[in-house]
């Protein structure tokens, strides 16, 4: 085997296939969607940059293909000398999209809250979404830095592994 194909000593251990409790690093864009409807509402634990951005890939896609639809459907029902609508086609890509972004609302915040744990923060950072302007793009920047070791404090069964931190104050 050349040295081209070894193994890197210091990349972090891969979980087994079926196991959804530790992060997979370097996921595709099948194996990020996958994940991604399996930890439907998991809050806990860890989500790697890879299985993170290849959903934020898929998503940014099919809603693209929704809002396309939507728009076609809008201007064919549009009378083209008043502007008004000569059919409510328009109404299933709408109800459609929707529909789609409920569905992916919650799933969506709790891949961010993983990915947060992953690059060591708490989950709880998501609410910086709310900051007007500049809320957004600091989440986007939180999300882009590298994992980090710490982060495996919010993995399930970590609060044994991990002491709870020392009492404040005089002892009595």
């Amino acid at each position: 085997m050349s040295q081209q194909y070894a193994q890197n000593p210091y990349a972090p251990a891969q979980p087994a296939p079926g196991d959804l409790s530790q992060p997979l690093y370097g996921a595709n864009f099948v194996e990020s969607i996958k994940r991604f409807y399996k930890k439907y509402a998991t809050f806990s634990g860890r989500a790697s940059r890879s299985e993170f951005w290849w959903f934020m890939l898929f998503q940014a896609i099919v809603v693209t293909v929704l809002y396309a639809g939507l728009m076609v459907a809008m201007f064919s029902s549009l009378d083209p000398y008043t502007g008004e609508p000569t059919n409510y086609s328009f109404m299933l890509p709408m109800a459609l999209m929707m529909i789609y972004g409920l569905a992916n609302l919650v799933p969506g915040i709790a891949l961010t809250a993983r990915r947060l744990h992953d690059g060591g923060f708490s989950g709880w950072l998501y609410l910086i979404v709310f900051v007007p302007f500049f809320g957004g793009l600091a989440l986007i920047v939180l999300t882009l830095l590298p994992s980090k070791p710490e982060g495996a404090r919010f993995d399930l069964g970590a609060q044994q592994q991990y002491a709870p931190y020392p009492p404040v104050g005089p002892q009595a």
